[in-house]
């Protein structure tokens, strides 16, 4: 990962902000080693969307994830928001 890649989130490229929250595309419990930079809000809605279980079965790609609806929608309503910005994440049901 290079320094550039670092200055954007993976999943709503939007520029990151002061806090970062680092991700494994495929969970750690699974195996997954890799990390990508994520707004915490970013990171907090995947995992209140999908589980471990979920995401290990998905390719390890933002756009798969994008694919979904419910991550659509979130990554367009959060597009007009500043970096930093933070609300509360409602968990799936």
């Amino acid at each position: 990962m290079t320094e550039s890649d670092t200055k954007t989130c993976w999943l709503c490229a939007r520029p990151l902000g002061l806090k970062v929250e680092w991700h494994h595309p495929v969970p750690k419990s699974r195996g997954g080693r890799e990390v990508v930079p994520l707004h915490p809000i970013c990171h907090r809605t995947i995992h209140a969307s999908f589980t471990n279980a979920e995401l290990a079965r998905m390719p390890a790609a933002a756009r798969a994830l994008l694919e979904k609806e419910e991550i659509r929608r979130f990554v367009r309503w959060v597009a007009s928001k500043p970096p930093d910005f933070h609300a509360p994440t409602a968990r799936r049901k």
